[in-house]
């Protein structure tokens, strides 16, 4: 089962938050694709969160591009930064990404964002978003899937 941002929005409007300002925080993230032969493929990439949509905007044939649209599975690890910077936690999101061929559809985004043209734009399916952060002496680990209730897991 996989959904959009808005629906995890609507559906966890605390953790939502939580995860737009965690990659609001920084330009750069880091993505992972699948190569060709299945080993996994680490790259940096600029998120951009619009119209209720989490969206991927690549360089044109970049290797993570073509990673993608080969096989869409992808996962995101926000920017960790500084330790001081991680008070709100780290934040990953796992689902898949589709390339987006509409021209109407890439005219309001580079509208929006102005990214160097030409450009891969996707369009992601969430199956997973994960939060954890630190609360007093305990590990907090927060973790949503479509259609499941967020589950809390507190370790010492």
């Amino acid at each position: 089962m996989t959904t959009d941002w808005a629906a995890f929005s609507a559906a966890e409007p605390a953790l939502a938050h939580r995860a737009e300002n965690r990659f609001a925080a920084f330009t750069h993230h880091v993505l992972a694709t699948l190569r060709k032969e299945g080993s996994p493929r680490t790259s940096g990439l600029e998120v951009r969160i619009l119209a209720g949509e989490l969206w991927l905007g690549m360089m044109p044939e970049s290797l993570k591009a073509r990673d993608l649209q080969r096989d869409p599975r992808f996962a995101l690890q926000s920017n960790p930064g500084t330790e001081a910077e991680m008070q709100d936690g780290d934040v990953r999101v796992s689902g898949r990404a589709f390339e987006v061929h509409d021209p109407d559809v890439i005219a309001r985004y580079a509208g929006e964002v102005k990214p160097p043209e030409p450009f891969h734009l996707f369009r992601t399916e969430l199956t997973e978003v994960v939060r954890t952060f630190v609360e007093g002496d305990e590990l907090v680990v927060e973790v949503w899937q479509p259609g499941a209730q967020l589950r809390t897991i507190r370790r010492s």
